[in-house]
């Protein structure tokens, strides 16, 4: 046979194939279009119509008040759960309120029917939007709630890793709530605080200023005191000039009488000094008190300072001691004349 025939025969069977492929092709198309309308379509719609509407509907934003539960929700039979919970999920009830929404019924259905298909499709299907509404809770801060829905979500379909996910953002919600009210709660103590010790540092303040408006006063007495006592001699009349020995035993007399006039009085604080409060104690917040014993000079200066009691002990001591060696007082007065005293002086360190 000629070369050229061979060649025209190839070309005559290849398009003779070409149709026959199309063909196989459009079959096959019209028969995917016909399953899809005559049969998955209509299941969609059946499974759709046993669930109450397919769960991906958009959730109207219109809030609806939920009927109150059946009377009798033990007593109903699966075709009446059934109904309920298609009536809860139209209504978008899918986790609350408690015993009267979708989940629950679809439960019980199962609880009655194990193998109920209709009761499974429905928690399968429904399970992201309800984990959705119990994110919402958790959001929401109802973690009450929240810990109810999820823990329904979990009888529906107990492996499902959103309720790791939900389990796990409520607990955090949780502790970011502890920690705020926690924060809270530590930032008004500490208001407390701050106006304790601004109450304690004013009433110290009063104190201070009253003892040196006392010593102020006594100071102002007794130089009152020493002028008259001082004019008293220039002041008695001279009739007669007695002789030397009764001059004498006069002029003992009088000033004997001098002496027994001036009053005695006792060391009066001028200027206190703030104690130092110590750095180690102000970090740890301790508080306490130490009782100091000293020596007030006729100067007016403190000596001999020494700690007789304290609570807690060594913690405050030094603070203590150096603020009295900075006192200033008048000195306690005896006959006139200045002498030393000694005093104690409690000393409180609160913050």
């Amino acid at each position: 046979m000629d070369t050229r025939d061979i060649l025209d025969t190839r070309r005559h069977s290849r398009g003779a194939v070409r149709p026959v492929v199309i063909a196989i092709i459009a079959v096959f198309a019209l028969l995917a279009a016909g399953a899809w309308f005559l049969i998955i379509k209509p299941h969609q719609e059946l499974v759709m119509a046993d669930t109450g509407g397919h769960p991906s509907t958009p959730v109207s934003t219109a809030t609806r008040a939920a009927p109150p539960p059946p009377a009798n929700v033990a007593a109903m039979d699966v075709n009446q759960l059934l109904a309920e919970a298609r009536t809860a999920m139209n209504e978008q009830r899918y986790l609350a309120p408690t015993g009267n929404n979708a989940f629950e019924f679809y439960l019980r259905v199962l609880e009655k029917d194990p193998g109920n298909k209709v009761a499974s499709d429905a928690l399968r299907e429904t399970f992201p939007f309800a984990a959705t509404s119990a994110e919402q809770s958790i959001n929401s801060r109802d973690f009450n709630e929240a810990q109810r829905q999820i823990d329904l979500l979990a009888k529906a379909d107990p492996t499902n890793f959103t309720l790791t996910i939900l389990r796990s953002k409520l607990d955090a919600q949780r502790k970011t709530l502890d920690k705020q009210q926690q924060d809270a709660a530590d930032q008004q103590k500490a208001q407390q605080l701050a106006a304790q010790k601004a109450a304690a540092d004013k009433l110290s303040a009063d104190q201070l200023a009253a003892e040196q408006q006392k010593a102020q006063l006594a100071a102002e007495q007794q130089k009152t005191q020493q002028a008259r006592t001082a004019q008293q001699p220039s002041q008695q009349p001279s009739s007669t000039v007695p002789s030397t020995a009764s001059g004498n035993t006069a002029a003992a007399t009088a000033g004997g009488s001098n002496a027994a006039a001036a009053p005695d009085s006792g060391a009066v604080l001028l200027k206190a000094a703030g104690a130092r409060y110590p750095t180690a104690a102000m970090r740890a917040r301790q508080e306490g008190w130490v009782l100091v014993s000293f020596t007030v000079d006729p100067n007016g200066r403190t000596s001999d300072v020494k700690v007789v009691d304290a609570q807690p002990h060594r913690i405050f001591d030094r603070a203590a001691m150096d603020a009295v060696e900075r006192y200033q007082f008048t000195p306690a007065m005896k006959d006139g004349v200045a002498v030393s005293s000694t005093k104690q002086q409690r000393i409180e360190f609160k913050l």
